[in-house]
């Protein structure tokens, strides 16, 4: 059985992007280089900042991944888009309810979207 563990994401600058990511996760990374910063989660989930110009097969563009997390509440998510707003992230959709639940939509520094949310009553 296959297990999802690692998520790689392309971008431009892995330091600048580590800088960004240690205060969205709340922790510093176990292996940081400037071409590839490593976080290991308390779930155990990997995240990899890699440079795009030495990953191969090269990627079409840095960029282009959505993470979601999982918030407590309706209020917990529109601190956290006010609090990675004021971290310089270009803010795509303000806080709303949709049909899975209370979100919004912030962007990094290469493009990947970083969605809070709290999930609705029905479940997903």
């Amino acid at each position: 059985m296959r297990t999802l563990n690692y998520l790689l994401l392309a971008v431009r600058d892995p330091l600048r992007s580590a800088e960004l990511y240690s205060k969205l996760l709340g922790r510093e990374p176990v292996e940081k280089a400037s071409s590839f910063v490593l976080y290991v989660l308390p779930s155990g989930l990997k995240i990899g900042l890699w440079l795009a110009d030495e990953m191969h097969p090269k990627p079409n563009a840095a960029g282009g991944v959505e993470i979601s997390f999982t918030e407590d509440s309706k209020d917990a998510v529109r601190t956290t888009c006010d609090e990675w707003s004021k971290l310089g992230l270009k803010v795509l959709q303000e806080p709303t309810e949709m049909d899975f639940g209370f979100t919004c939509v912030l962007e990094d520094f290469d493009g990947h979207r970083l969605r809070p949310f709290v999930p609705g009553d029905s479940p997903r």
